[in-house]
C-alpha cells in the first residue's frame, strides 16, 4: 500500500457583496431611525465642600433656600422657600407650585440673565427619600412646554443634609 501525501490546499473564497448589502442596510435604517432628544438633567450643582477655609463674599442677588423636611417614612412632609410654604392639594402638587413660584420670580425680576444670576440652596434632611430631592431640583430649574425647554434657574447647590444618623 502506497501513502500518498497530499499537499493540496483547498481555497474557499467568499462572496463579501451581500454582506456589504447587509451592513449597508443596517446603517441606512439607523441613520434614518436616530431621534435626537432634548439633554435631561443639565443642571449646574455644586455640592458642598468639606471644609470651608476662607469666608466667601456675598453674592449680589440673594440666594434663596430651599428647606425639605422628611417624615420618619422618609416622605416630604414639608417643603418651604424661604418663608413660603408649599402644600399638596387637589389642584396641584407642592412641586408644582414651588415651580409656578419660580417662574414668578423669575420673570417679575425683569430684565435679561436674572435667572441665571439666581441660585438655589437646598437644605434637606438626611432620611429624605431622593426622589423628592429629584422633583424638586427638576422644579427648579426648568419644565417643558410644547416641546420648547425653558430654562429658571440653573444655580443649584447642597447644603449638608439635617439630622445625620
Amino acid at each position: 500500500m502506497k501513502i500518498r501525501n497530499r499537499k493540496q490546499h483547498d481555497t474557499i473564497e467568499l462572496d463579501m457583496t451581500s454582506m456589504i448589502d447587509i451592513v449597508f442596510q443596517l446603517l441606512v435604517f439607523f441613520v434614518m431611525t436616530f431621534k435626537i432628544v432634548l439633554p435631561e438633567g443639565d443642571f449646574n450643582i455644586r455640592m458642598p465642600s468639606p471644609a470651608s477655609s476662607a469666608p466667601t463674599e456675598p453674592p449680589e442677588v440673594p440666594t434663596l433656600t430651599l428647606r425639605m423636611t422628611a417624615s420618619d417614612e422618609g416622605k416630604l412632609s414639608s417643603l418651604k422657600l424661604g418663608d413660603i410654604s408649599f402644600t399638596d392639594d387637589e389642584d396641584a402638587s407642592a412641586f408644582d407650585k414651588l415651580r409656578g413660584h419660580i417662574i414668578g420670580l423669575v420673570n417679575d425680576e425683569g430684565g435679561p440673565g436674572t435667572a441665571s444670576e439666581r441660585e438655589v440652596e437646598l437644605q434637606c434632611d438626611f432620611d429624605l427619600d431622593y426622589e423628592n430631592v429629584i422633583n424638586a431640583i427638576t422644579a427648579i430649574s426648568g419644565y417643558i412646554k410644547d416641546g420648547q425647554r425653558y430654562k429658571l434657574i440653573e444655580k443649584i447647590r447642597f447644603a449638608p443634609p439635617v439630622g445625620e444618623p
